[in-house]
């Protein structure tokens, strides 16, 4: 119950942040995934279901507040949720490549949809253009925001798996 109530926290309070504080420190009005990074991690820290229903309810806050689509966002974010759940077995809490490379793999792969989905099938062909001076800071961006947010999210997925731990060890004594 726990890990839901601090799941739920973290989706919401990186939801604000990322409308809020990182809008004002947009870079050419490009600012971080902050959503993208915690439904990449909840996936590949906790496993595929976790990343399909953070990234649900990611997508959901995104399309509730800036879409006339419902479900566009939710769908998208489910699908890199569970794509980055696929990779638990993968995952070292200690090594930072693979958390790295599966948020940016993920970002890369978001926007590309958003293109696909959004400019090129309205026939707006402008690709260069949008890699370039969307994909690519954002990219960069969410890069240096994973830094910071991803060792905040280790920290208190580990705190909980001990919390956790330390439980299951007393109802056993």
């Amino acid at each position: 119950m726990l890990n839901i109530v601090v799941s739920a926290l973290f989706v919401i309070i990186c939801f604000l942040l990322q409308c809020t504080v990182f809008n004002n420190l947009s870079f050419g009005g490009i600012i971080p995934n902050l959503m993208l990074i915690v439904t990449a991690s909840y996936g590949f820290m906790r496993g595929r279901k976790s990343g399909l229903l953070v990234g649900f309810f990611s997508g959901l806050l995104m399309d509730i507040f800036f879409n006339s689509i419902l479900g566009f966002y939710a769908l998208i974010y489910m699908y890199i949720g569970y794509l980055n759940g696929i990779f638990r077995k993968m995952f070292y809490p200690e090594d930072i490549k693979l958390p790295i490379a599966l948020i940016v793999s993920s970002d890369f792969i978001y926007n590309m949809v958003i293109y696909i989905l959004s400019f090129l099938l309205k026939g707006r062909f402008q690709f260069s253009y949008y890699f370039l001076n969307i994909i690519v800071p954002e990219m960069v961006y969410t890069i240096i925001v994973t830094c910071v947010l991803y060792p905040l999210l280790l920290l208190v997925e580990s705190r909980l798996e001990w919390r956790e731990k330390e439980g299951a060890s007393k109802i056993v004594s």
